[in-house]
């Protein structure tokens, strides 16, 4: 039976509810990476194992600050990475989603384009898969979420990383970028359908081989993206189009960790316009902006 567009906001994952009908929800970023642009290396010993402890000990204090989703990523999609095997996927993700799951109950999401390496989180507690393909990379990445009953975060990235710039400048982009994304998130939810995964959230991808300016009209135009009827998550947090904005005449941009205040702004802009999702490396203060949102919205209503 088809869903009406207020069921597509209550979501199955993996047996676990996540309900976005009456307030959005904060991702947490925990990146067991050497190399995430903001991030990387903060979980890994020199040999680069993970540091399972620590990285599950911020990932709990994560939740304690409002995050309803932990998302853990063992690859950094940051234009011009390295791709890593999906064994060394495993090997950094694996051990701490299986100590997560042990003490806590916050859904987790795989953020993985391969369906090996979401196979193995999916089977050691993990709920959602965070593919910044848009089920486009690997044809068994749908099969493997609708064997686990998992939720999907479909993205939308014009090639793959490794090829990726920073920035695409096309004259006239800024234009119709809106309409570009649209279309191929409407693909990506037919490709998930067809799969037979209903269970889906669409993501714009920001800072994914787009301009400055396609950046900041996506994210003013991020309302259109609802006509797909599902939820839509942004993920801003600290991204280089943020710093470009913020930048101070006569010096550097600012680097990722200090722009967190521009990154609040752009959170609350993408929640006043209908965002269901805010992925944040600053939890609480994504937590806050959601819930300021959630109350003028309430008061109006």
């Amino acid at each position: 039976m088809k869903r009406t567009a207020t069921e597509h906001y209550l979501l199955n994952c993996s047996g676990c509810t996540l309900d976005l009908r009456r307030k959005p929800a904060v991702m947490g970023i925990l990146n067991l990476t050497p190399d995430s642009f903001s991030d990387g290396g903060a979980f890994q010993r020199p040999e680069g194992t993970p540091e399972i402890e620590r990285a599950v000990a911020y990932a709990l204090s994560m939740v304690r600050n409002g995050a309803a989703i932990i998302d853990i990523g063992g690859e950094s999609t940051r234009p011009g990475a390295e791709k890593v095997s999906a064994e060394e996927e495993i090997r950094r993700t694996v051990p701490v989603i299986l100590e997560l799951r042990n003490k806590t109950d916050a859904l987790i999401s795989i953020d993985t384009y391969k369906a090996e390496v979401a196979e193995a989180a999916l089977r050691a507690g993990a709920q959602i898969v965070n593919d910044i393909s848009g089920f486009s990379f690997d044809g068994n990445l749908a099969a493997v979420c609708r064997k686990y009953g998992a939720a999907a975060v479909l993205m939308h990235t014009p090639s793959a990383p490794q090829s990726m710039k920073w920035s695409t400048e096309i004259p006239g982009s800024k234009r119709n970028v809106t309409a570009r994304v649209s279309a191929f998130l409407q693909q990506a939810v037919s490709r998930a359908q067809n799969a037979g995964v209903d269970d889906i959230i669409i993501d714009p991808g920001f800072g994914f081989g787009k301009s400055v300016d396609e950046n900041f009209t996506l994210l003013g135009n991020l309302a259109e993206l609802l006509k797909l009827r599902r939820p839509v998550l942004a993920g801003v947090s600290r991204k280089s189009f943020l710093g470009s904005a913020v930048k101070e005449e006569g010096k550097p941009e600012p680097p990722p960790a200090e722009r967190s205040e521009g990154t609040t702004a752009a959170q609350t802009i993408a929640l006043m316009n209908g965002a269901a999702i805010i992925r944040a490396h600053d939890v609480r203060a994504a937590a806050h902006a959601a819930s300021i949102v959630s109350a003028v919205q309430n008061a109006m209503t």
